[in-house]
């Protein structure tokens, strides 16, 4: 997983697996979801994500 934060767009991009994106879709007017060509969820985008602080945690399974 790669969590990437652009500030001057205030923009955050999730990507849950590295795969080539065949469709992006809104899912309400602030978030994309990135989908593989088999319809598995690759990424997402959060625009206006505003965050001034950012913290990760990991938790052992």
């Amino acid at each position: 997983m790669k969590i990437r934060y652009f500030q001057d767009a205030d923009t955050l991009y999730i990507e849950f697996r590295s795969a080539e994106v065949a469709e992006t879709g809104n899912l309400d007017e602030n978030r994309l979801l990135d989908l593989d060509a088999h319809g598995e969820i690759c990424g997402m985008t959060s625009e206006r994500a505003d965050l001034p602080h950012f913290s990760f945690e990991q938790i052992a399974a």
